[in-house]
Order: structure tokens, then C-alpha cells, then sequence
């Protein structure tokens, strides 16, 4: 069993929390916000709730960074949230900061943990928190693919009429617009889903999917926070349980597909140590194109990044 802090009391870190909670696959759960009142509050909600959804996974919520001492597992959350047209990449100077304090926050009290990010721009905070933690690469992963994934295949789901759980499929490159969807990949209980849906359906999934953030930001006037936080839950879970589960993630590149030093979206393996493994996929000419696209794209705003020498 394990210790996870999780940092950010907003929609989606108070997500994470709760879904889990409900796991119950570690022994604690650390909330986290400069808001400690708040961070309180909404981790003695969901600890309310164990006694009525049967859960014994503690949670706290705090302000002190000194309570997440020895945690296993952090998930970082924290930033502004997009609002009605702000793209990802407008939350770089503001997120960046904070990621880059919050990691070094956590050093202080936690040696080796494996950081999950969240935070947007996903690619870019995860180039930040590897910067500022300085562990194996390994150690650090995006929050990206997991999420476009379900909302891919949950469209696909609508669109068939059938369960999502019967729905296989993997994206990859950068978390925002360029993302790349791969038809080829994907599956209907082991049947391609091209057999199932013509083309010009399944690209407008596709292009909805790309647009998947900004739908739900158009809709509410703020980030989603009930995918996102289960879907890094999951990761949470995988890491865990080190039951060698593959998902698409943002993972450090040393020269896959062509990518050198950048954080991309790539069908990985976690374990107890993080990135276990990345895995190769065959890709064809069209998709191996939409990928460099997709990188340079990525490339682009780590240079900004890198212009704010916060690390």
C-alpha cells in the first residue's frame, strides 16, 4: 500500500481523491492547496463518505507540504483552469511557475516519488516538473492520452450505440489540437472500427476528439474534471498494482518516433517505477507525418518554456 499526495483541491484534484478512495488501493491520500481550509473541507467529505461506500483509504487535506512526507505517488493538478477561449499553451507562464514550486515543494519532504502531471500545457508541465525534480525521466508522466483516449472512445460509443468498454484504442503526440488519432488502431471487441463506421463519420470523431478540451470548456466555462481525474486515478492504480497495464501517456523521448528531450504523447507500460516501457508502433507515412506536426507543435512552446528560465 502506498501514500499519494495529490496537489490541487480543485475539480480535478478533489477528482483524483475520490475515485481514489473508492479504489481503495492505498493506505492515504493527501490533498493539497494553498487554500488549506479548502483542501480540508473537501477531503473530510470524501472521507465522510467511506462509511457509506464501503472504502478504508484515509484522506486528509492540508496546506503544509511537511504532511506529504514520504509520499509514493504525487499528482499535480494545480493551476488556472482555461476559461471560453484561452487555448492550453495561454496557461504556460502562470502553470509553469507553479508546477516548478510545487516539485521542489515536494522534494523537501518526499525523495524519489513518481510525479504524475496534470496541469496544462500537459507537455510543457511535464518538461517543467523533470527539470525541477531532476530524477530519472522514468519518474514522471503525463496525464494526456488516457483522457483523449475515453473521449474518443466514448464519441465512438455514441455513435455505434454500443458500450464503451468494448472500445480499444490509442492517440498519441501532444495533448491539445495536434493530438493524433490512429483509426488503424482502433477496435470494436477486436473488430476495426472501419469496418464499422465510414470515414467521413469517423473523421468528424476524430476532429471532435482534438476539440475535446475546449467542447466542455465552451460548455461550462471551465476545464472538465470528472475524466481527467479518473483518468489519472487509473494511472495512480496501474502504478500501484504494477500489473504492466499499457496507456497512452506523455512520456520522456530519447529518440522514439524520432523525438529527442520532449515530453509526447506514446503507448508506455507503467509500474511500480514509472515508465516501464514504451512501445513501438508501426505507424505509416500519414501518421508518422501527423506526429512531427504534432511535436514541433510541443517543441514550440517548451521553447517559451525554457525563455522564463524558472528552472
Amino acid at each position: 500500500m502506498s501514500k499519494v499526495t495529490v496537489v490541487g483541491a480543485g475539480n480535478v484534484g478533489a477528482t483524483v481523491a475520490n475515485v481514489l478512495a473508492h479504489k481503495d488501493i492505498v493506505n492515504e491520500v493527501v490533498l493539497i492547496d494553498i487554500k488549506d481550509d479548502f483542501a480540508r473541507g473537501k477531503a473530510l467529505d470524501t472521507w465522510q463518505q467511506a462509511p457509506v461506500d464501503y472504502y478504508s483509504t484515509k484522506v486528509v487535506g492540508t496546506g503544509d507540504y511537511a504532511d506529504t512526507k514520504n509520499s509514493d505517488i504525487v499528482v499535480i493538478t494545480a493551476g488556472i483552469p482555461r476559461k471560453p477561449g484561452m487555448s492550453r499553451d495561454d496557461l504556460i507562464s502562470t502553470n509553469a511557475k507553479i508546477v516548478v514550486s510545487v516539485t521542489k515543494s515536494i522534494l523537501k519532504y518526499s525523495k524519489k516519488p513518481i510525479f504524475i502531471i496534470v496541469s496544462n500545457p500537459l507537455d510543457v508541465m511535464s518538461y517543467a516538473c523533470l527539470k525541477a525534480c531532476k530524477l530519472d525521466p522514468s519518474r514522471v508522466i503525463g496525464m494526456a492520452g488516457i483522457l483523449d483516449t475515453a473521449r474518443y472512445r466514448a464519441f465512438l460509443a455514441t455513435e455505434l450505440n454500443v458500450s464503451p468498454k468494448d472500445i480499444q484504442a490509442i492517440l498519441m503526440g501532444g495533448h491539445g489540437d495536434t493530438m493524433v488519432p490512429l483509426p488503424r488502431f482502433t477496435t470494436v471487441a477486436g473488430i476495426p472500427v472501419t469496418d464499422m463506421i465510414s470515414k467521413r463519420s469517423l473523421d468528424k470523431i476524430v476532429k471532435r476528439t482534438q476539440g475535446g478540451g475546449g467542447e466542455l470548456v465552451k460548455l461550462m466555462g471551465t476545464s472538465a474534471w470528472y475524466a481527467p481525474g479518473a483518468a489519472a486515478a487509473q494511472m495512480v492504480e496501474s502504478i500501484v498494482k504494477d500489473d504492466g497495464r499499457i496507456f497512452p501517456c506523455s512520456a520522456w523521448l530519447r529518440g522514439e518516433y524520432g523525438v529527442k528531450d520532449m515530453f509526447l504523447g506514446v503507448p508506455v507500460q507503467l509500474g511500480k517505477e514509472g515508465v516501464k516501457k514504451i512501445l513501438k508502433l508501426k505507424l505509416n507515412s500519414e501518421e508518422k507525418k501527423l506526429l512531427r506536426i504534432s511535436s514541433k507543435a510541443v517543441g514550440s512552446v517548451i521553447s517559451d518554456f525554457q525563455k522564463m528560465k524558472l528552472v
